[in-house]
């Protein structure tokens, strides 16, 4: 399951530095796996005028704000404009991040993540490195620069349907499936502090969007009368010169109270994290 992709701005030295000095001190690991919402923001009067000149050469009068500014940050020929707004990263409603692009010509993903009709439920995955705090005058806001290397947008309702289901479902069955994704997504995106940038939320971010076996699991322990009790992560005993972390699903049998356990192993030494093991029983030792 792959969602959609996105990527943007100017091309920083933060970024390979950051890169050589995360490897070289594992314990301070500046890598960031985010789910959240990408917002444009003007970063001065200057540029809003300039903005507002470009909008006004539209004849743009049946257009909303954000269908009139989607169509002039996606035309190539307002390029210019993508490099002088600021890019703010949002994590459960907070502005969290500031994003700047690692290589330039990954701006076309900042204006790829601008909706003409934005939702709530909208989702973007941005993969890169933390940096710095940025000072005030730079967007107005001191937040964690984040030069990425990937950035996906796309929409719940998109990333939800995507998520390979059995080809004998039902109607009614095929709608519960959605209902139990939705409900493991958010059980992820809600978990406390998850901003993308400790190593479990890493894991369970990449889990949430490229692994889509915790779905199917969730959806027939549903179907056991079971009920997901509990999702953890723990170091691995696989660990070594990696990090390796279980991600553990327990699941509660609501007549018996039983437990059952799954877990999958996820690397998340580097900037990109990746599937060790599949979905398996888990059994404490």
């Amino acid at each position: 399951m792959e969602p959609l992709e996105p990527e943007i701005a100017q091309e920083s030295e933060v970024g390979p530095a950051l890169q050589t000095a995360a490897l070289a001190q594992p314990a301070a690991r500046p890598f960031v796996y985010a789910l959240g919402q990408v917002q444009p923001r003007i970063s001065s009067l200057a540029v809003e005028k300039e903005l507002a000149q470009v909008s006004g050469r539209l004849g743009s009068s049946d257009m909303t704000d954000n269908q009139t500014l989607q169509t002039v940050l996606s035309d190539r020929a307002n390029r210019y404009l993508l490099r002088q707004i600021c890019w703010t990263f949002s994590v459960g409603g907070l502005e969290t991040y500031l994003l700047t692009p690692r290589d330039s010509n990954d701006l076309d993903l900042l204006a790829n993540a601008v909706r003409a009709r934005p939702e709530p439920t909208d989702l973007d995955v941005v993969i890169g490195i933390r940096g710095p705090l940025s000072p005030p005058e730079m967007c107005g806001y001191v937040l964690p620069i984040v030069a990425f290397d990937q950035l996906y947008s796309f929409d719940r309702g998109s990333l939800l349907d995507a998520v390979p289901r059995p080809d004998d479902l039902s109607e009614e069955q095929s709608d519960r499936f959605t209902a139990t994704a939705a409900e493991v997504l958010d059980r992820i995106l809600q978990m406390a502090d998850n901003a993308g940038a400790a190593d479990e939320h890493r894991a369970l971010n990449y889990i949430a969007v490229r692994y889509p076996a915790v779905y199917l699991r969730t959806f027939n322990a549903h179907a056991d009368n079971s009920s997901l009790a509990a999702v953890d992560v723990r170091p691995s005993r696989l660990s070594g010169t990696r990090l390796i972390l279980d991600v553990i699903f327990s699941y509660r049998h609501r007549e018996s109270d039983v437990i059952d356990r799954y877990f999958v192993r996820v690397d998340v030494t580097e900037e990109f994290p990746f599937l060790v093991t599949k979905l398996s029983p888990y059994y404490d030792r």
